[in-house]
């Protein structure tokens, strides 16, 4: 799954849009590179975003196409 649809799915981000723009102006790293939108992201990866002074890290547990709201933390976990 892409890297800016997977941010979306599972509601770490709130748009798609948003996503992929983060990821163009290099605040999303993937196992601690900087990722392109277009990433193909798969169990057991490690991302980072960056939200002005705050860092979100987390693992990817799961990948789905689409989840409900109360599902989607079950996609990733916080580290």
């Amino acid at each position: 799954m892409r890297l800016d649809k997977f941010l979306k799915v599972s509601r770490l981000i709130k748009r798609r849009t948003v996503a992929n723009e983060a990821c163009d102006a290099g605040r999303v790293t993937v196992n601690g590179k900087v990722a392109k939108a277009s990433l193909n992201v798969k169990e057991g990866d490690v991302i980072e975003i960056q939200f002005g002074t705050k860092t979100v890290k987390v693992r990817v547990k799961a990948i789905a196409q689409t989840t409900k709201k109360e599902e989607a933390a079950e996609l990733f976990e916080y580290l």
